[in-house]
């Protein structure tokens, strides 16, 4: 089988350099690359041109153009009979496509995601970032395991599709957020396999921020709504925790006001969850440090994700808005 990976870019050129430094070291060789550069200078194209003799490569550029309008032009240009879509930010290990390949020739998708994990090398910040975006703790252990709660998703950071499937069904259907959740839920509606290639997994670095991260999660929440506004069906119980976890919060601040009993019972449940953060982030990186700032960023992705989602719930219900969220522009690739 040959393979077809699909990147969208905006000026990071020192991203794209990574990913296809680690797209040069595949022990399978059988896909080529097609970077959608929408970047406003050359400074992507300056990488691309050093792997021309490396890589079977094509560099596609379109000023300013959108992330999802990248990835449908990207496929347009593909041969191969899977697309495979990794965000620009994502470091492949070696033995990706060995182990996807593997899975496919066993058991045929025609679809299937992969988890993200952090690297070793990753910055204290980028493991921290991780952790909360991938841990059970914050809801993100229900991405990238088969024990997780509900239909599983393939996400486009690392997500396989047939290429004639993909046409079939649009490619990216014009949402700002969430879009490959959306691309999930119709591959569902419409019968096709899906599944979870567990060992098909990504170093994904992440934003560099923690306030880049915030917007980002923040938009997160925020599309969640726009797509149970799409398919009726996109909203579960796990997905409103966030929302709560944000409540409790102000709750708490409020009831501090006038029960000083409560508010020290409120506050020792948040000291016992952050601890169990702290103990199982540290566990995980081996690392207390790690621990101590995956609790900030876990917090983070809690109170980001859940007041996304109750401004979005506002905006849309209550005040009846028709329009959809958007990607903030720090936070668009």
């Amino acid at each position: 089988m040959f393979y077809s990976v699909v990147v969208p870019t905006f000026s990071r050129r020192d991203e794209v350099a990574e990913l296809l430094a680690s797209l040069e070291s595949q022990q399978n060789k059988n896909f080529e690359v097609i970077i959608a550069d929408g970047s406003l200078d050359d400074s992507v194209k300056r990488v691309t041109d050093q792997y021309q003799d490396k890589l079977s490569l094509k560099h596609l550029y379109k000023k300013g153009l959108g992330i999802s309008e990248s990835r449908n032009w990207g496929v347009e240009h593909a041969i191969g009979d899977y697309v495979i879509f990794f965000d620009s930010d994502c470091v492949i290990p070696p033995q990706y496509f060995k182990v996807a390949e593997d899975y496919l020739a066993v058991e045929p998708l025609d679809a299937y995601g992969g988890p993200d994990k952090a690297s070793e090398d990753f910055s204290i910040k980028q493991k921290a970032i991780s952790y909360a975006m991938t841990s059970f703790f914050t809801t993100g252990g229900i991405r990238g395991r088969k024990g997780h709660i509900g239909q599983y998703q393939p996400r486009s950071f690392n997500m396989g599709i047939r290429r004639n499937i993909f046409i079939s069904l649009g490619g990216f259907s014009g949402l700002k957020v969430s879009e490959d959740i959306d691309l999930s839920m119709r591959l569902y509606r419409n019968g096709y396999r899906v599944g979870l290639i567990e060992q098909a997994y990504v170093f994904h670095k992440r934003r560099s921020t923690f306030y880049k991260f915030f917007r980002q999660v923040f938009s997160f929440g925020s599309g969640r709504i726009d797509l149970q506004l799409r398919h009726g069906n996109a909203l579960k119980p796990v997905h409103t925790l966030p929302s709560l976890f944000v409540l409790y919060l102000v709750t708490g601040i409020v009831i501090s006001l006038f029960s000083k009993t409560l508010f020290l019972i409120g506050l020792a449940s948040l000291v016992f969850y952050a601890s169990a953060i702290l103990i199982d982030a540290t566990m995980q990186n081996r690392s207390i440090l790690v621990g101590l700032i995956s609790v900030y960023a876990s917090f983070i992705m809690l109170t980001g994700y859940g007041l996304g989602m109750i401004k979005a719930a506002l905006m849309r219900f209550i005040f009846q808005s028709k329009k959809e969220s958007e990607k903030p522009e720090i936070t668009r690739y």
